[in-house]
């Protein structure tokens, strides 16, 4: 499930934080059923709506810190780019998508970034024969928002409504680049302070599992749990921590104020330590 992960894992640090509680009310609180197609590579294609045009064909990766859209279907549903950010596979542009609707899970309000990405249109010209064109990836912007449970059996994913309104992950990270390209420091990700209280890195190089906790803030959640700068941190509520990406939507998925289990390798050893968040500032 991580489509993205080599293009979208880069070399940061982050200060890890859940994301802001949402003022906008959610009435939609039932639970909806989301039909999938289960990939011979793992992944889920799902059926999407974008401002009430398509349907169209997107991959579910619970590994992909953006919603990622190809230009056709961007231009088919009347989304118009805002901005480049120069990636080595071409100038991207961010949108925000007024309604999406993910077989029958409706958001309102997602980002989006446009490009025609190599890899979504290699996985396309592969599986269209036997499912048409896929055109794009269902990212953080909007599973963030649900619990989720996945029914292997029934191929669907039951979606349901958490209150949350993830951050704009995209945008913190491009600034953090930006700003730190004009700089010459070394880029990083700023989440808000004092909620986990940690940062963590991974060079390019390292396959292994898990990040490496390369700072931990005086009296923060993290110091109180009894985590040190050193530690690779493995899961966050049993949710894997392979990349910094990874270690941004798992912590992104815990409430704050709620104690969850942290799994560290520590002197060779697994260790399971108490974590809990704090509000943000």
């Amino acid at each position: 499930m991580r489509l993205l992960r080599t293009f979208l894992a880069p070399v940061i640090a982050l200060c890890v934080a859940a994301p802001a509680r949402s003022d906008e009310s959610n009435d939609e609180t039932r639970p909806v059923k989301v039909p999938f197609v289960l990939m011979p590579t793992g992944h889920f294609l799902v059926t999407v709506k974008l401002n009430d045009k398509g349907p169209y064909k997107l991959i579910f990766d619970t590994g992909a810190p953006t919603m990622l859209l190809n230009n056709r279907i961007a231009k088919d549903a009347g989304l118009k780019a805002v901005g480049g950010f120069g990636f080595p596979f071409g100038n991207m542009g961010q949108v925000t998508i007024k309604s999406l609707d993910v077989g029958g899970a409706k958001a309102d309000k997602v980002t989006a970034i446009v490009m025609d990405h190599p890899t979504v249109k290699a996985f396309s010209d592969f599986f269209q024969r036997e499912h048409g064109p896929i055109d794009g990836i269902v990212g953080f912007p909007f599973f963030a928002r649900f619990k989720m449970t996945v029914d292997y059996q029934a191929k669907e994913l039951t979606l349901s409504p958490s209150g949350y309104k993830p951050q704009d992950v995209m945008e913190s990270m491009m600034a953090s680049i930006m700003q730190a390209s004009q700089s010459g420091a070394q880029p990083k990700v700023v989440g808000p302070a004092g909620q986990w209280g940690m940062v963590v890195g991974k060079d390019s190089d390292d396959e292994a599992a898990g990040v490496n906790l390369r700072k931990v803030l005086p009296g923060s959640a993290a110091e109180l749990a009894g985590l040190k700068a050193g530690d690779r941190l493995l899961t966050i509520d049993g949710r894997w921590t392979d990349s910094v990406g990874d270690t941004y939507q798992a912590a992104g998925f815990v409430k704050p104020g709620k104690t969850v289990a942290v799994v560290i390798k520590r002197d060779g050893k697994d260790v399971t330590l108490q974590i809990t968040p704090k509000n943000g500032l």
